[in-house]
């Protein structure tokens, strides 16, 4: 009988290790997972978004898709205002790359840790941003009243939202840091310059990236308030991110986003000519061809994916609340792939 019982379970056991083992070689044979055959991508207004620009009009994501063995791959492009609308878009599944400043892209970061895990895939640029006024009482920070309106793409937690911050908290103090934020006005680039040209409604400055900074100073009557230069010196404006599940379900479409992306980063520096060309196209012929390139080559004017002075930002945006944390380095916000560039 003790035979009997111990046949039984050598069989019970036998029978265990083979339906594991079966089950194993079935998950290794089964077919990968396909990865996404349309890809969404999300851009904002201006020369600060160049890269993609000439990647949607030269079509380098479809073309370094097709090299990386997805020929078929569609690409979808949305404009969208600031980074706060590309975070909800972005947690909502109806995006796959945002685009933005650092600070939206930190707060995301800040969020996500622990589930969606946002990160970021490159910088895109660093080009110089003016705080630029109407008000001839307006001759720094300083001067800026409870009257006074600021516009910028997402008042509160934009890229000039938290340089206006930073500058406030240097004038002030630490504990004075938002003392502007009432004075925000939230609207998109174009529709903010031509409120503050008219000379009419609420909005009497502009916190405005290029194009839009250099084109109000050619107006009578406006002048410049704040560089963003002086505030944080060479840091990086502009940033891609996406979330790790899609870095990680689709490393052949994230891989021909980020060769495209670089693509375009290398035709700006080698011939800003063609690139500025490219961008005065895309605006339907409305900005100066002339102007444009005067831009371009201006010495506070830089386009890399290498990240700088992110973490500025970080332990800023810690100190004032925005973030309730910080990374321990830079690589900690971005994904591996540009890990060996000079960041900081």
């Amino acid at each position: 009988m003790r035979t009997s019982l111990w046949m039984k379970g050598l069989v019970a056991k036998t029978a265990l290790l083979a339906s594991v083992a079966f089950a194993s070689v079935a998950l290794n044979q089964a077919p990968a997972r396909a990865e996404v055959n349309q890809v969404t991508i999300a851009k904002q207004y201006g020369l600060l978004f160049l890269p993609l620009i000439i990647m949607e009009q030269n079509q380098l994501m479809e073309k370094q898709a097709a090299k990386a063995g997805i020929p078929n791959l569609a690409v979808k492009w949305q404009r969208m205002t600031g980074g706060n609308v590309m975070n909800e878009a972005l947690i909502s599944g109806n995006l796959d790359f945002a685009s933005g400043g650092v600070p939206p892209f930190l707060i995301l970061w800040s969020k996500t840790q622990g589930n969606l895990d946002v990160k970021g895939v490159a910088a895109m640029d660093s080009l110089p941003i003016y705080l630029n006024t109407r008000d001839p009482s307006v001759k720094t920070i300083k001067d800026i009243t409870d009257k006074n309106r600021i516009a910028m793409p997402a008042a509160g937690i934009s890229i000039q939202a938290i340089m206006l911050q930073m500058a406030a908290a240097k004038e002030w103090g630490p504990d004075q840091a938002r003392r502007l934020d009432k004075n925000g006005v939230t609207l998109a680039h174009p529709e903010a310059m031509s409120q503050m040209l008219s000379n009419m409604g609420a909005i009497d400055s502009h916190f405005a990236s290029p194009p839009y900074n250099f084109q109000e100073l050619t107006k009578p009557g406006i002048h410049k308030v704040l560089d963003s230069y002086d505030v944080l010196g060479p840091a990086t404006c502009e940033v891609v991110w996406t979330t790790s599940k899609f870095h990680k379900e689709n490393p052949k479409v994230y891989k021909a986003f980020l060769a495209a992306f670089q693509e375009a980063i290398d035709f700006i520096n080698a011939d800003k000519q063609k690139a500025a060309e490219i961008y005065v196209k895309s605006t339907d012929n409305k900005e100066s061809l002339k102007d444009t390139l005067e831009i371009l080559n201006h010495p506070h004017t830089e386009y890399t994916t290498t990240p700088k002075g992110i973490m500025k930002y970080a332990a800023f945006m810690k100190q004032v609340g925005l973030v309730n944390k910080t990374p321990a380095d830079w690589k900690d916000l971005f994904f591996p792939e540009i890990h060996a560039t000079p960041g900081s």
